[in-house]
C-alpha cells in the first residue's frame, strides 16, 4: 500500500532527532542570526541616545510577544498544518486554496504570485544583511579594521555564490550541527548575562509593551520595523515543510530555537541596563574579550547558512513558477544524485549575486540594509494569513466565525507590521518592493504572452481528429519506427506533425501525441502520471502528468507508460518539437514594449529538450514563424 503521508516518510527512513538538527540547520538559520541585529536596531529606533529601562523592557516586550504570535501562533500552529501534499511555501499555499474553490478565481493566483515576488525581493537582502552583520563584530574586537568590513564580506558572498555549482549536499551536513552549536552559544552566553539585571525578565509581560506604545507615538513606526526583524525567517518554516515533515521543525523551535532566542533577546537586555554605553553593538560587546572573535567566526558561520537557506528557496520557488509557467524555463543542473530537491540554477544564481554584491557596496553597513528589509517578507506574510484564510474556509470546513477569530488578529497584526515597514521605503524599503515588482512584471508578461501565443496558434491548427481521419482514409507511405509530437493543445494537431508531413511526406509506423501537463499538487503518483489512448493502429495520445515539484522526465515517464500497452524502442523513436521565432506586431494584445519583453523572455528560455530531459540525438525541431 502506497503511504501519502510525507511526514511517516521522512521519519521512517530517517530518525527524528537527525531530521531535528537537520532543521535546524537549513529552517532556521535566518530567524537565529536575527539576534545580531533586531534588539541593536530596535534600541536605535526609539530615538534616544541612552537605553533606558522603559526603552528595554517595551522593545523586549515587542521582540517576545511577536516571536510567541508571528511564529508560534501563527507559523507553527496554524501555517504548517496548511501542507499541500508535504509541501510548503506561497505557491504551495496558493495552489491548495485555488484548488479548495470551485471556480479556481483568477485573484488566488495573483496573490499567490505577489507572495512568491515578495519572497525573491527579500532572498537578495537576507544574504547581504546577515553577512554584514556578522562581520561587522570586527569592529568591537578590532576597531581599527573596520575599513575591512565591506571587502571582507564581499569576499564571503562571492565564494557563497561560486560553490553553489558544486552542491550544497556535502556543505548541508554540518549545516545543523554549527546551527545547534549556535543556538547553545546563543542561549548560554544569554542566560549568563540575565543575572546583569535579572528584573528584564519582567518584559514577559505585555504590558511592558503597551505601555510603549502608548507613550512613544511619535518613535513607534520605526520601533515596530526594527522588532520585525526578530521574526524574519518565520517563513522558512513553511518554505522548507516539505523537506523534513511538520514534526521535526516543530520540536526544533519548541526544544531549542525559541528558548535560545528568548534567553539571548533577554541577556542583551540585562546588559544593556547594566552597561548603557554599550548599547551600540549588545551582541558582541557582552561577551568577554577573548570570547568576541569566536563568536565573530561562528557569527559568519551562521549567517553563510542562514543565506544558503534563502539562496536554496529561490531555486526551488522559481523552479515551482517554471513548472506552473510562470516564468520561461531555465537551466537547472542537479547537484545530488539521490536528492532532486538539490538543484543548481545559473542565471538565478548571477543575478542573486550581482543584487547582493550591489547592495553591500551600496549600503555599507547592516543598520543601513535594516530599512531595506521587511516590507517584503511582511506583504508575503500578510499574504499568507490572507490565503490560510481561505484553506481554513474551504479545505478544513472551519465555521465562518471561528475562522475570523484567527485569522483577523493576525492580518490585524502582519498589517501593523507592514506599515511600520513601509515607512522606511525612502530610505530602502524601495529596493525589495522594485525587484517583487520586476518579478510580477515578468510573470504578468510571461503567462499573458504564452495565453496570446496559444491563440494565434490555435486560431491556426487543425483539429486532431480531421488530421487523423484523413490520414486513415488516405494513408501516405510509413517508415519504421516512433515518432513522438509535443504539443501543448492536447485537441489540437500538433504543428510538428502538420510540418513534417508537409515537407516529408510520410508518417512513421506509430505516432504519439504527447502532452505534458502540470498539476496544482507536488507531487504526482506514478498510477495517476499516465493517460493514454489509442486512435488507430497508427497514432495514439499520450498526457503526462506531473507534480510542480517534479523535474518532469519524459523518458523515464514513457517507460510507466509501457505498463498501459504503449511499445516503443527508444533508439528508433524520434521526438518531434516546433522552436517558434515570435515576431511582435503593434496590433497584438500586448503593448508592444511588453511584447518584446516576451519575445526578450523567450529567447532565454531553456530549450524542451533539456527541460523534458530528451536525448539529444533523437531530437526533430521544425522551425516556424508567429506573429503576436
Amino acid at each position: 500500500m502506497r503511504n501519502d503521508d510525507p511526514e511517516l516518510e521522512h521519519q521512517s527512513s530517517t530518525g527524528l532527532p537527525s531530521l531535528v538538527i537537520a532543521a535546524l540547520g537549513v529552517v532556521y538559520g535566518d530567524i537565529g542570526t536575527s539576534p545580531l541585529y533586531a534588539f541593536r536596531e530596535a534600541l536605535h529606533a526609539t530615538g534616544r541616545l541612552g537605553a533606558s529601562r522603559t526603552d528595554v523592557l517595551g522593545v523586549l516586550s515587542l521582540i517576545v510577544w511577536a516571536l510567541t504570535i508571528v511564529v508560534t501562533l501563527k507559523y507553527v500552529c496554524f501555517v504548517l498544518k496548511a501542507d499541500n501534499r508535504g509541501e510548503g511555501g506561497t505557491l504551495s499555499l496558493m495552489s491548495l486554496a485555488r484548488e479548495s474553490l470551485a471556480d479556481r478565481p483568477k485573484w488566488v493566483l495573483v496573490v499567490g504570485v505577489v507572495g512568491a515576488s515578495l519572497f525573491l525581493g527579500d532572498a537578495i537582502i537576507t544574504p547581504a544583511i546577515s553577512v554584514l552583520s556578522a562581520v561587522e563584530g570586527i569592529q568591537v574586537v578590532a576597531p581599527a579594521a573596520s575599513d575591512w568590513v565591506v571587502p571582507i564580506t564581499l569576499t564571503i558572498i562571492a565564494a557563497l555564490f561560486f560553490v553553489q555549482r558544486f552542491g550544497t549536499g556535502g556543505v548541508a551536513s554540518v549545516f545543523g550541527p554549527v546551527t545547534a552549536l549556535w543556538f547553545v552559544v546563543l542561549g548560554v552566553s544569554g542566560a549568563i548575562h540575565i543575572f546583569d539585571d535579572p528584573t528584564v525578565l519582567g518584559a514577559v509581560n505585555p504590558s511592558h509593551a503597551v505601555r510603549y506604545i502608548e507613550h512613544n507615538l511619535g518613535s513607534t513606526v520605526a520601533v515596530l520595523g526594527a522588532v520585525f526583524l526578530a521574526v524574519t525567517g518565520a517563513e522558512a518554516l513553511y518554505v522548507d515543510l516539505g523537506h523534513f515533515g511538520r514534526r521535526p521543525i516543530v520540536v526544533a523551535w519548541f526544544v531549542l530555537v525559541f528558548p535560545s532566542l528568548l534567553l539571548n533577546y533577554f541577556g542583551q537586555g540585562a546588559f544593556v541596563l547594566a552597561h548603557p554605553e554599550m548599547a551600540s553593538h549588545p551582541f558582541f560587546s557582552m561577551h568577554p574579550e577573548w570570547a568576541r572573535l569566536p563568536m565573530v567566526c561562528l557569527a559568519t558561520a551562521a549567517t553563510v547558512i542562514a543565506s544558503q537557506a534563502v539562496i536554496s528557496g529561490a531555486y526551488s520557488l522559481v523552479r515551482q513558477a517554471m513548472h506552473l509557467n510562470l516564468l520561461p524555463r531555465l537551466e537547472i543542473r542537479h547537484t545530488s544524485e539521490t536528492h532532486s530537491g538539490q538543484i543548481f540554477m545559473p542565471q538565478v544564481n548571477s543575478l542573486l549575486f550581482v543584487f547582493v554584491a550591489a547592495l553591500v557596496v551600496f549600503f555599507q553597513s547592516s543598520s543601513g540594509l535594516s530599512a531595506a528589509y521587511g516590507i517584503a517578507v511582511t506583504g508575503e506574510m500578510l499574504i499568507t494569513s490572507v490565503l490560510l484564510f481561505v484553506v481554513m474556509r474551504r479545505s478544513w470546513n472551519w465555521a465562518l466565525a471561528s475562522t475570523l477569530a484567527v485569522i483577523v488578529p493576525l492580518i490585524v497584526i502582519d498589517t501593523g507590521f507592514l506599515s511600520a515597514n513601509v515607512m522606511k521605503f525612502a530610505d530602502g524599503g524601495w529596493v525589495p518592493v522594485a525587484v517583487a515588482s520586476t518579478m510580477m512584471l515578468l510573470m504578468q508578461t510571461w503567462t499573458a504572452g504564452r495565453r496570446l501565443l496559444a491563440n494565434r496558434t490555435k486560431a491556426d491548427e487543425i483539429p486532431l481528429s480531421s488530421i487523423i481521419d484523413s490520414l486513415h482514409r488516405r494513408k501516405p507511405p510509413t517508415v519504421p519506427g516512433t515518432a513522438i509530437f509535443l504539443t501543448s493543445d492536447i485537441e489540437g494537431a500538433p504543428t510538428a506533425l502538420l510540418h513534417s508531413l508537409k515537407h516529408y511526406k510520410v508518417i512513421h509506423e506509430h505516432n504519439v501525441i504527447l502532452s505534458v501537463v502540470t498539476a496544482a499538487k507536488p507531487f504526482v503518483p506514478d498510477d495517476d502520471k499516465i493517460f493514454l489512448e489509442s486512435f488507430n493502429p497508427l497514432f495514439s495520445r499520450l498526457v503526462i502528468t506531473f507534480g510542480y515539484m517534479e523535474t518532469p522526465n519524459i523518458p523515464s515517464a514513457l517507460i510507466l507508460a509501457r505498463k498501459l500497452g504503449l511499445t516503443f524502442d527508444i533508439m528508433s523513436t524520434s521526438f518531434f518539437l516546433s522552436r517558434r521565432t515570435i515576431l511582435p506586431s503593434r496590433k497584438g494584445g500586448m503593448p508592444f514594449w511588453q511584447d518584446r519583453l516576451f519575445i526578450t523572455l523567450s529567447k532565454n528560455a531553456g530549450n524542451a529538450t533539456d527541460y523534458f530531459s530528451l536525448p539529444t540525438g533523437r531530437v526533430v525541431e521544425l522551425g516556424l514563424q508567429t506573429v503576436i
